[in-house]
Formats: C-alpha cells, structure tokens, sequence
C-alpha cells in the first residue's frame, strides 16, 4: 500500500528539531508496513526532499505551500497510485489533502489538532473566529472519509457539527520513551513541578506563574521547571520576577525530547494551563514517565478527572494552586492518581494508534478496489 500524509510540518530533516515526536513515531510504524510519502507545506521556506523515519518527505516551501502540496501529491501518483491520503490537521494540510483526494479519487482520513475548532478572540486564536472559518473546516471534514481527534472532549465538538469523529490520542513510543514508577515525595525536599509546552498565549503561563506565586506564598516548598521555546518576549520571565517566584523557576527554552524527559524524570506533578488543547501529548508522556498531572480542564485532563488527572477551570490560578496543594500535602493520593494516568497512557501507546490507524488503511483501501471493480 502507498500512503500520503500531509502535514503543515513537524518533519525537519533533523529528526530532533521542529518536530513533533508523536507524529514520527507514528510515521516510523506506518513507513515499516507501507511505503510513505510525508508531504510537508512548509517545514522549510523552500522545496526539498529527504528520507526521515522510513519515509520520504516532500517539503513544498513558500509561497503557495498548498497549491505546490496538491502538485506535489499528483506528481509522485502518477509515479505510483497512492491508496490512501492522510491529514493532520484541517487547516491548511486538510485542505491540500482534500482537493488531492478529490482529484485522484481516494479515500482520505483527518486528524484534527482541534484549534481548528476553537474561537478565542481574546488572543485572536481558533480557526472558528469567523463565518469563513467555520465554512472551511466544516467544508475539509465532511470531505472525508473518516475523522480521528485526540480526545473525547474534542470529538464531542465535532459531534455538535453534526461530524462523527473516532477518538485517537497520538500515543507515546514506548521505545523511545521508557515508563519509570511514580516517585515517593519527600516532604522535607522541595516539590520537583515541571510545564512542557511552547510559552504563548494558548498556553496561558500567565495563569500557570501566578498559581506558582499563590502556592509560594502558601509556604510550598518547590522548584518549577518549564521546557518550551518563548514567543512572548520575555514578558513570562518578566512576569516571575513581579510574582516574586524567578528564583523558583528554570526556564529552559526548547529542549530535545530526549533531555526534556530528562527534566520529567523524578517529578512530582506536571502542570498544564492551557487555555484550550485537544489531546496535549505532553500529558501523555508525563503519565508514562510516572507524573500525574494538575491542569485545566481541557483534553485528556477532562476526560482523565477526576481519577488519573485534576482539572480545574481555564484561567483560574487559585484553582490549579489549589488543586497541586491538594496533592503535595497527600502523596498516597498523588501516587495513586500517577498509577491510573500511566495505565491509561500504556494502554493507547503509539503502537495502539498505529494499530488503529493500519487498520483503517486496510478497510479503506479494501472498500476503494471493491468500489472500482463494480
């Protein structure tokens, strides 16, 4: 079988800058099966190719990356007839993925991030802010022949589109990332809390400090360690000084994957402020390597609370200082809920979703020739 997967990126020629591990790992377990074409609108500003996980990656570049993604995809099948078309994510690779499979007449598949269906004007973030937004994506996903999303939550939204979505985390690579027990807290050391994700305004580390501060002034005892690039400018560190918590605080910036499950390791909670996700993935690695979660209410955390996660409402630093007290000052409770993440997080690995995915191949693949001899 001959598979296209189109991204809007995540694929750098690297293997370990800008990227997105999930997805190679996912990429890496298809490629071993069938031959994959990874069509990327614009990892780089101009057009490359190169070999990555097994698979072949065509980058389209700027400008136009969706109209040179569509071409790309019509000129390597008539090399060989693709069997499938894959997107991750509506906007843009859902629709280069769309108009190449209407064009060719394939079956093709959606993995939605979710940000598509978000409206957050405040931070001008979602692509459902506008009529014209909403026209798009509903358009893309009632092209295809099936949609995946990362969390219940997120499928619940389709589901009020009138869209019917299979619930499909992007599991960790247990290969690549190894389980490790939950760690007994030792009351007279300081709480080791850790946050992974870029620093921007989705992410809301505004919130995520200021519960810092409130836990501080609470009289915790912790040191915070946060991993992610910064788009603010420095206004974060700016904001931990005025809170009075910088000295608590390590601020990384980007780390590899392998040295930010580095950073994870031996931590006592992970905390997430996210204004809006899908399915965080970071939640998912944290449970593997034995860190249960306090956050808002929102993907994994909402459908994992009350017994393998905390949730509490967005933008409210009281609650997620609240909710992390509440389990420093009880580690049984703490170490149970680690337990029941990591089980549920080992259970939907990436080998089940690549599992899932083959699977959905094959019977796509299957009902196309049915369908053509007819």
């Amino acid at each position: 079988m001959k598979v296209a997967i189109v991204v809007p990126g995540g694929v750098d020629r690297s293997g370990t800058e800008r990227v997105i591990p999930a997805l190679l790992s996912l990429i890496a377990r298809i490629a071993a099966v069938h031959e994959v074409h990874v069509f990327a609108l614009s990892q780089e500003p101009r057009p490359g190719r190169w070999q990555l996980r097994g698979a072949t990656v065509h980058n389209a570049g700027m400008p136009a990356a969706t109209i040179r993604t569509v071409i790309a995809i019509l000129r390597e099948h008539r090399r060989g007839a693709f069997d499938v078309i894959h997107a991750f994510w509506v906007v843009p690779a859902g629709v280069a993925a769309a108009t190449a499979a209407r064009l060719i007449r394939r079956p093709l598949r959606i993995h939605v991030a979710g940000g598509e269906l978000a409206a957050l004007p405040g931070i001008r973030y979602g692509g459902s802010r506008t009529a014209r937004g909403r026209a798009l994506v509903s358009a893309v996903l009632r092209s295809a022949d099936g949609v995946t999303a990362a969390s219940a939550p997120i499928c619940g939204v389709l589901a009020r589109w009138g869209i019917r979505a299979e619930r499909l985390p992007l599991g960790v690579a247990l290969d690549e990332w190894p389980p490790a027990p939950p760690v007994p807290r030792d009351p007279a050391l300081p709480a080791k809390l850790v946050h992974v994700a870029h620093i921007n305004a989705v992410k809301d580390q505004t919130t995520l400090i200021r519960a810092a501060a409130i836990l501080a002034r609470d009289g915790f005892d912790f040191t915070l360690d946060l991993v992610g690039g910064d788009t603010t400018g420095g206004e974060i560190h700016r904001l931990a000084a005025r809170e009075g918590v910088a000295g608590r605080i390590r601020f990384h910036g980007f780390l590899r994957h392998d040295a930010t499950r580095d950073v994870l390791a031996g931590a006592h909670l992970f905390l997430l402020s996210s204004l809006h996700e899908a399915g965080p993935v970071a939640v998912l690695e944290a449970a593997v390597a034995g860190v249960p979660t306090v956050g808002t209410r929102v993907g994994h955390i909402a459908e994992w609370a009350p017994d393998a996660a905390l949730a509490v409402p967005v933008a409210d630093a009281e609650a997620l200082a609240a909710a992390a007290a509440s389990l420093l000052r009880d580690d049984d409770r703490r170490l149970a809920l680690a337990a029941e993440a990591q089980r549920r997080a080992l259970a939907e690995n990436a080998d089940h979703t690549a599992a899932r995915t083959l699977a959905w191949y094959a019977m796509a693949g299957s009902s196309r020739r049915v369908a053509a001899a007819l």
